[in-house]
């Protein structure tokens, strides 16, 4: 049985508990997982990974999520990766609307809800 490629996911979180912890429970689920804690440079970063997958936080160094999703979004070639936004704000909805995410998720989330928001994504350009 030829083997599959792992799907691969960028998170942009300066938080690097959080990094760890995604990373860990994304590669329990082998998913191939690269890490930044700034978004300097962001197209150059998903251009060179290619991921299935950008999770996006909201307070990141140094333009923010805001600007670096409207980045993504904006780029003929990365538009159609899927961007969920996530963080602790109370009106993260509106964040990821204005940002233009394709998902968001609230911190602090639980294993279930991440894997709830990634398969939902990914669902939808399947």
């Amino acid at each position: 049985m030829p083997a599959t490629t792992p799907k691969r996911v960028i998170i942009f979180d300066d938080d690097e508990d959080i990094l760890s912890i995604c990373t860990y429970i994304l590669e329990e689920k082998d998913w191939e997982v690269h890490t930044f804690t700034n978004c300097n440079d962001i197209l150059e970063k998903v251009t060179g990974i290619e991921p299935d997958v950008v999770l996006m936080d909201n307070w990141i160094p140094d333009i923010g999520g805001m600007q670096a999703t409207q980045l993504l979004k904006a780029n003929s070639l990365l538009k159609n990766i899927p961007v969920i936004y996530f963080s602790a704000n109370n009106d993260i909805h509106t964040l990821a609307a204005n940002a233009g995410a394709d998902a968001y998720l609230a911190k602090p989330f639980d294993i279930d809800e991440l894997e709830k928001v990634i398969n939902k994504v990914m669902a939808k350009i399947a």
